[in-house]
């Protein structure tokens, strides 16, 4: 049977959290389709536009031959859908993340009841890296290079050069 996996998020930006659970994911599943979200209707302003972050994670994912890079801008049941799924893969980097994903894998549960969630923790090196951290962090001018895949810090650095 081959098994379909969507992880989900912004990835604004992809960091090294993000490709290491993706890099170990990829040798577990079959087909694994990274699901970059939109902000439909939010009041958060991303740093990277949709395109950008889906063209960010394509180049930092591109050397991983079953991985596939996707947009999506509805809800993550609908998407998880339309991609065949079988499963949605999220993170927990430490405790406190566990009540807000264990409240979304159970809604997900009701809207998608054939489709599990899975949960994969970072290596430990990249467990205290947000998406959130590093954008603060070069928005400071501070050095990102450790969190993130080159590419992305030189996107980073032109994107804040400009603010």
């Amino acid at each position: 049977m081959s098994i379909t996996v969507v992880y989900p998020g912004t990835f604004d930006p992809v960091t090294n959290g993000h490709s290491d659970l993706v890099e170990r994911a990829a040798r577990l599943f079959d087909h694994l389709i990274v699901g970059v979200a939109g902000y439909p209707g939010a009041t958060k302003r991303p740093v990277f536009t949709l395109d950008e972050r889906v063209a960010l994670c394509a180049d930092v994912l591109g050397h991983l031959p079953n991985v596939e890079v996707r947009p999506f801008e509805n809800l993550l049941a609908d998407f998880v859908n339309e991609c065949g799924a079988q499963v949605i893969l999220r993170g927990l980097r430490a405790v406190s993340d566990f009540e807000h994903e264990f409240q979304l894998a159970s809604m997900n549960r009701q809207l998608v009841p054939g489709v599990e969630t899975m949960f994969l923790t970072p290596a430990e090196q990249y467990a205290y890296i947000s998406s959130s951290l590093v954008r603060e962090v070069a928005a400071l001018g501070g050095d990102v290079t450790r969190f993130v895949h080159p590419c992305v810090q030189r996107a980073l650095d032109e994107r804040m050069a400009r603010s």
